[in-house]
């Protein structure tokens, strides 16, 4: 803690602040807080009440208007504050409207009601944190038959899992032959993988459509995961990586009778841990984030990955948006714990490779 203390404190001049601190200071603060205060308007908002976020409510804490049960009755009732005749403010439970006013009584006396002008109450209002915006369409989704939730996690991680490791697999195995083998047509080989970089993903759309549909993988989950399965990106940048592993070390194994596989993997791939763990962090990033194939190739609701839940829970439930804004910081905090405790692997890892 101490360090980090240090190194959020340090200035040019040891113990002096000079102008170009101030600025440097004030840039990094403001770049902070644009990128932070959506998300954090998100985290907040979704313990708000559906009322609130219609109102648009601009308070940022989640403030919301005092219910009672007065006694003989079963329906709940707002209280509001109301300044009597000499100045001082008074909790009443509002009744019914009527007309331009509206009819109050005391909680203390429900029985003895009066009217008093709407334009002179405010509701009664106290912060209000309402955790049902998460257990009920998570823990009662089902049973509401409107969001569920441990369906579609449990699909979006078996996309994510699955994939990303077949991805490490095909893209390492590539990498390895395009950086320590040589043979006819190689850097022709290396130029069209990266040239699909430039490709955008809408264009083969259709075609990967049909491909999927005639292999008997239309509406399941290995139809989101083997199209994605292989990357340009990741064969790139394990490439890269492995060309600076010695040829020589790979030639000493080759001279002690080790085969082609052990090499692979009881040399290369350990090697190439800090790229792999690039790559993996990504193809999580990736996987988990994806919209537009799963739309394509899936359709019965038991197929859904979170982020196709999501937007069918919008659907079905648009007066909702307390719910939808709940699923979504559940749906973002997976990958946000995977970036905020890996992101040392990133910087590291594509230095190494020279992506840029």
């Amino acid at each position: 803690m101490a360090a980090v203390l240090r190194f959020l404190t340090r200035t040019r001049e040891p113990g002096r602040l000079g102008w170009t601190d101030i600025l440097a200071y004030s840039y990094l603060v403001l770049g902070v807080v644009l990128i932070l205060a959506p998300v954090l308007w998100l985290f907040v908002s979704s313990f708000k009440s559906q009322r609130a976020l219609i109102e648009s409510d601009p308070r940022f804490l989640p403030y919301e208007q005092v219910m009672v049960t007065l006694p003989g009755s079963t329906r709940p009732v707002g209280l509001v504050e109301w300044k009597d005749k000499d100045g001082t403010t008074r909790i009443l439970a509002q009744i019914r409207p009527s007309g331009t006013d509206v009819i109050v009584a005391d909680p203390a006396k429900p029985g003895e009601t009066f009217a008093v002008p709407r334009r002179e109450t405010k509701p009664h209002e106290r912060v209000h944190v309402r955790v049902e915006n998460y257990t009920e369409p998570t823990l009662e989704g089902g049973r509401m038959g409107t969001f569920y939730f441990p369906r579609y996690f449990a699909n979006s991680a078996v996309v994510t899992i699955v994939a990303t490791l077949i991805t490490l697999t095909i893209s390492s195995m590539a990498a390895f032959a395009l950086s320590k083998y040589r043979f006819r047509g190689r850097d022709t080989f290396m130029f069209l993988i990266v040239a699909t970089l430039l490709m955008p993903a809408t264009v083969i759309l259709v075609p990967l459509f049909v491909v999927v549909k005639n292999f008997g993988m239309l509406d399941s989950l290995w139809g989101v995961i083997i199209p994605g399965a292989a990357t340009p990106t990741g064969v790139f940048l394990l490439r890269q990586y492995m060309l600076t592993i010695p040829d020589e070390l790979i030639e000493a194994a080759r001279m002690d009778s080790a085969s082609e596989w052990k090499i692979y993997y009881r040399i290369v791939l350990p090697l190439a841990l800090p790229a792999l763990a690039v790559l993996a962090i990504l193809s999580i990033i990736w996987r988990w984030n994806d919209f537009l194939w799963p739309l394509v190739v899936l359709s019965h609701s038991e197929n859904f990955t979170l982020q196709l839940g999501l937007s069918s829970f919008k659907g079905e439930m648009n007066d909702a948006t307390h719910y939808l804004l709940a699923m979504t910081v559940l749906t973002l905090l997976p990958v946000s714990f995977v970036f905020a405790f890996l992101q040392k692997y990133i910087t590291t890892g594509i230095a190494n490779t020279g992506m840029k």
